[in-house]
């Protein structure tokens, strides 16, 4: 082989690598390119249960709006929403595994935060037990679209869903506020059919009761036909 044969062979060898670009998901200038998440639920479920971020991710983009609406239909304008959102999607995180049929993820959602509710309305009970000077707080209720008139029978509404039992309240709420059907209320609350009629009928009373005597709420409950006499 001659002399410039080989200085061209060597020349070539010695050629810098061409750069390549790196793929999505590696790391670039020290940060990582996320993957979209692409799947339906089953596929959603199975990423989450092993822990993939875009899956996790994606998860709190379909179904958190969804969580915050309950949160706030149960608890009114309340200032601790935020965390109980966030302990809502944490324990989903966590629980993913245990969700068989995909088609149910969003009722075991549901029923995931009636039970995170169920348990601060215990606690919140148990402290005002020993701290009952926060008998006459009330939630504070933003509507900038709605009347004073309407802000008020909001805000003593929730006053009134305050005093009753958590077992009651709840069914209550999700029936009349969240809209839900009653099989749909008996299984976020975990409890049969008949018990969840049993346990609306007696909050319904209840609520009926107490807000007949206020002057706010006798006249609204007055022109509907659910606590009519």
């Amino acid at each position: 082989m001659s002399r410039a044969s080989t200085s061209r062979e060597r020349g070539r060898l010695e050629e810098p690598p061409t750069e390549r670009k790196p793929p999505e998901g590696a790391r670039l200038g020290g940060a990582v390119i996320a993957l979209p998440f692409v799947g339906d639920d089953r596929a959603l479920l199975d990423g989450m249960a092993r822990g993939h971020v875009a899956a996790i991710a994606a998860f709190c983009d379909r179904y958190g709006i969804h969580v915050l609406r309950l949160l706030t239909r149960l608890l009114g304008s309340d200032s601790e929403i935020e965390d109980l959102h966030h302990e809502v999607l944490l324990r989903a995180l966590r629980a993913a595994r245990t969700v068989k049929e995909p088609a149910l993820l969003q009722a075991w959602l549901s029923a995931l935060t009636v039970n995170v509710v169920r348990t601060e309305l215990k606690r919140r009970a148990r402290r005002r037990w020993f701290t009952p000077l926060s008998m006459n707080e009330e939630p504070d209720v933003e509507a900038p679209i709605a009347t004073e008139d309407d802000v008020e029978a909001v805000r003593r509404t929730y006053s009134l869903l305050e005093r009753m039992p958590v077992d009651l309240r709840i069914p209550l709420t999700l029936r009349v506020i969240e809209g839900m059907d009653l099989r749909q209320v008996a299984d976020c609350c975990g409890i049969s059919l008949s018990t969840a009629k049993r346990r609306l009928a007696s909050a319904e009373e209840r609520f009926g009761a107490m807000a007949s005597k206020d002057s706010v709420l006798a006249p609204w409950l007055a022109r509907g036909r659910r606590w009519s006499r």
